[in-house]
């Protein structure tokens, strides 16, 4: 990379990377470091009385330094958080020679650079526990600056906010706003938390492929892929619902399965192209059965991330319980639009989507047409935790039918906060039943539905060798990770969202710059600082703040120019 692509930051980080080695340091060390303890540790188990943790090992990225003559202080970030660093002088010096100190800690580390200190731990006069560092090591070098993000007091000052910035470069993101890794630390511990509830009734933990021949188990569009070997078209997997079946025929009686799935639809703040769900079969239940253990699992996971029931979702507080409240299909949307459409035909269900100003299309067959009104009609009043049960057999290829009414299925969906968390079933293991549903799927996409289901024969073939009557379960892992941690995007729980590609920016011309009242002689100097267009001048939050940026950089590179004043800073941003 030339060096008029490199900011000034980055060219004198290069610059302190070869002189290192020029010194015989080796600025990416291959031998381990071992570490013996971590700044929670630490910070939670030192006694002054006790005097313990006096031969430390510690490594993580250096946050932060403080240079004070022949004393400094610094700041250290490991996994469990950051911990402040002392170091003297003398400590570092071998006779005459003060390098170890005053070139290489003062000047050639960056903060963002990975280093494995050695020491005692001890408090300050300002009562602060701190490392006191008898030895230092070059473990990674950084030649790109971190974003500066400063805490004080609990309080984070200047944070990365910056949603496109955020996701695209997670690791920086984790690296340099407090609280983001916490919702990662969460999400597992959620997982975790389902996992040994599944683990303790003696479920089984099983996988099933991701690349599938027929993508089934769900209504969705997928995404398609080659074979060379085989010559064969084959789909990312759309749920994992039949393999997972197919296992209870083969004699399992409670399997299930965290898994990836990949749906090519639309992207927006609840709906990624590939997401987590969990899935769970269990021989000899029913979805009745299913409500109850539902509540439980995720009683169980908000007590076990929380302490408690109740949870804080951006304004709402939502209790989580048991037992949830429990509302049939139709009975809602007779309660939301006083409209019972329970013996209604299509032609019916559209003159009311018509009366209710829903949006609909000749695809859509009569289950559509009653998903459109419940959804648009019912769901946004859903908040605190609420199944909804006994939807119309249209909506459900793959569901039983109800007991007790043959126009409905025996199946369940939790609705929190307006969407829906989960799904489940009483399974539908008629083969002669299931092909028919199939069949009838068949025909809505000859109508034109590119979501309808494809026929799976393995599947009805499976189902005619038996299957024990069933009841199975889904959960969106995103969508619960979202409500426990309190995120109002899907892309906050997912460690790397997917992105449009990035746009690859080049430099705004001269002329952009002086047209919004800028001096010439400080244009090269703001792209050399990294703004190089105008666009990222006018995203600046602070004018003060890009004031004193440019104000040192002229005395720190002794250029003798007029600074600019605060409020020339100001209208170039405005």
């Amino acid at each position: 990379m030339a060096n008029f692509e490199l900011s000034e930051q980055e060219i004198l980080r290069r610059e302190a990377l070869e002189e290192l080695r020029r010194m015989g340091i080796n600025p990416y060390p291959a031998e381990r470091f071992d570490v013996n303890a971590n700044t929670a540790q630490i910070h939670n188990e030192y006694s002054a009385e006790k005097n313990n943790f006096q031969e430390v090992s510690l490594a993580g990225r250096l946050m932060s330094k403080r240079i004070m003559g022949s004393a400094s202080f610094a700041e250290l970030q490991d996994e469990k958080g950051r911990i402040q660093l002392y170091f003297k002088r003398d400590d570092f010096t071998v006779g005459e020679d003060t390098s170890r100190y005053n070139i290489i800690f003062k000047k050639l580390l960056d903060i963002g650079d990975f280093i494995g200190v050695k020491g005692f731990v001890f408090i300050t006069q300002m009562g602060e526990t701190s490392i006191h560092v008898k030895d230092f090591v070059l473990l990674g070098k950084s030649v790109k600056p971190l974003p500066i993000v400063k805490e004080k007091d609990g309080t984070v000052y200047d944070a990365v906010t910056d949603a496109e910035f955020r996701y695209r470069q997670r690791y920086v993101d984790l690296t340099v706003n407090p609280g983001a890794k916490d919702i990662f630390i969460k999400r597992t511990k959620m997982i975790n938390s389902m996992r040994e509830l599944f683990n303790s009734k003696g479920y089984l933990e099983v996988e099933t492929p991701i690349l599938q021949p027929i993508p089934g188990g769900a209504a969705a569009r997928p995404f398609i892929t080659h074979h060379n070997t085989l010559d064969i078209n084959l789909y990312l997997r759309i749920a994992n619902e039949l393999y997972l079946k197919r296992l209870l025929v083969g004699g399992f009686e409670g399997v299930y399965e965290f898994a990836k799935d990949f749906r090519n639809e639309g992207m927006d703040r609840t709906h990624n192209p590939e997401f987590t769900v969990m899935e769970i079969y269990i021989a000899y239940k029913d979805y009745l059965w299913m409500m109850d253990f539902t509540e439980e699992m995720i009683e169980k996971v908000v007590l076990d991330l929380h302490g408690k029931t109740s949870v804080q979702f951006s304004e709402k507080v939502i209790d989580f319980k048991r037992p949830f409240k429990r509302m049939t299909m139709l009975g809602a949307i007779k309660e939301f639009t006083g409209i019972d459409i329970s013996e209604m035909d299509e032609q019916q269900l559209r003159e009311v989507c018509k009366k209710l100003t829903i949006e609909t299309d000749e695809t859509m067959g009569k289950g559509k047409l009653i998903d459109a009104i419940f959804g648009d009609k019912c769901e946004p009043h859903l908040v605190q935790p609420t199944f909804i049960m006994d939807y119309p057999v249209e909506m459900s290829p793959l569901c039983k039918k109800h007991r007790h009414n043959p126009l409905l299925t025996e199946r369940f969906e939790l609705i929190v906060n307006g969407k829906e968390l989960c799904n489940a079933y009483t399974e539908l293991n008629d083969p002669i039943d299931q092909l028919e549903r199939f069949q009838e799927q068949l025909r809505l996409s000859e109508k034109g539905d590119d979501e309808a289901m494809f026929i799976d024969y393995d599947f009805v073939r499976a189902l005619e060798y038996g299957m024990p009557p069933a009841s199975g379960m889904g959960i969106g892992i995103d969508r619960l990770a979202m409500l426990m941690t309190n995120q109002q995007s899907i892309q906050d729980v997912l460690f790397f969202p997917q992105m449009k590609p990035e746009k690859k920016e080049t430099a705004d011309p001269k002329e952009k710059y002086t047209e919004a009242g800028i001096s010439e002689e400080w244009i090269e100097i703001l792209q050399k600082m990294g703004y190089t267009t105008l666009r990222k001048i006018k995203s600046v939050e602070k004018h003060g703040k890009l004031h004193q940026d440019l104000c040192g950089y002229n005395k720190k590179n002794k250029l003798g120019l007029n600074n600019p004043s605060v409020d020339d800073v100001k209208k170039w941003i405005e």
